[in-house]
């Protein structure tokens, strides 16, 4: 199966669409008066197309298993046409559209089988999906031409003793979503020294600032404290969000001090030094982070 460990839970609708065409109008009537051998042709159905949304993974080899939460099927006669319309929800990682359209083809199939007895001319057409919401298909474009910086805070790093990791993971990250840095640099875990280079480029128009490495717990991890002083609007759930993320899959991940806010115009955004964290960050922020700055530009054209 597709590995879909990185993703995020969110709330996935899918509604699908099978179409029933029967060739009487003494079926159709036998279907609404409940008058058909096999038995109540609506009822029958929809519990089959239940059955058949929550055993999707059984029957398709790389369908994953999913908490299915909500079913629904709703029928409307036009003429000898019936159109079937199954909804299915769940808040998790992967969308429901193939057990939707899974759930109204068997629904399709059950009154097919309940109405051949008394109707040798049933037909089945027209399965798709009609909609689905949530995951890829709710993502807003990512603005274009951001002003991008990376900052990496290590001291061994920044006197010569080791390999920039987590940094370049920052950009190949970027590079996903078709953005890049526009500037890279490596200064050590010195307060002042983190706070002139965020300055600097808050003062030259840098839109979104990236830094990875000192929000651990040693005495030397200051990058929260550098970054809190120059934060003058905080915004909590970017941190909260990305360290609920890690802790589902690294415990440690709660001994994090990241935060994230406004210093200017300029979004900074703290991450840990490793680059498993770094990457645990990307994948849980990006690309829904990038809506503040859609937000941004339409209250500056209130």
């Amino acid at each position: 199966m597709v590995d879909i460990t990185s993703k995020t839970n969110t709330l996935r609708i899918a509604k699908a669409q099978a179409v029933v065409l029967v060739s009487r109008e003494e079926t159709i009537q036998a279907i609404v008066n409940r008058t058909v051998p096999k038995g109540d042709v609506f009822e029958m159905a929809k519990a089959a197309g239940f059955l058949a949304v929550k055993k999707t993974p059984d029957l398709l080899p790389d369908c994953h298993p999913i908490p299915i939460e909500y079913t629904a099927v709703n029928y409307k006669i036009d003429g000898l046409e019936i159109s079937i319309e199954l909804v299915v929800k769940t808040i998790y990682k992967t969308g429901v559209e193939v057990e939707a359209m899974h759930g109204a083809s068997v629904v399709a199939l059950t009154m097919y089988d309940m109405l051949k007895p008394i109707d040798k001319g049933v037909e089945i057409s027209n399965i798709r999906l009609l909609e689905k919401k949530g995951g890829k298909s709710d993502r807003k474009a990512v603005p274009g031409a951001l002003k991008i910086a990376v900052m990496v805070c290590s001291d061994s790093i920044a006197a010569g003793n080791g390999e920039d990791k987590s940094g370049k993971k920052i950009m190949e990250k970027l590079a996903t979503w078709k953005l890049e840095a526009a500037d890279y640099v490596v200064v050590p875990d010195d307060k002042l020294t983190i706070q002139q280079q965020i300055l600097q480029w808050t003062n030259t128009g840098y839109q979104l600032i990236l830094i990875t490495g000192g929000t651990g717990l040693s005495r030397r991890d200051v990058t929260p404290e550098a970054v809190s002083e120059l934060i003058d609007r905080e915004i909590p759930g970017i941190a909260e969000a990305a360290r609920s993320y890690g802790q589902e899959r690294v415990a440690t991940s709660m001994l994090s001090r990241s935060v994230a806010g406004f210093s200017g115009d300029s979004l900074v955004v703290t991450m840990p030094g490793s680059t498993g964290g770094v990457a645990e960050y990307m994948d849980a922020l990006f690309p829904h982070i990038l809506h503040v700055f859609s937000v941004l530009e339409g209250a500056r054209h209130e």
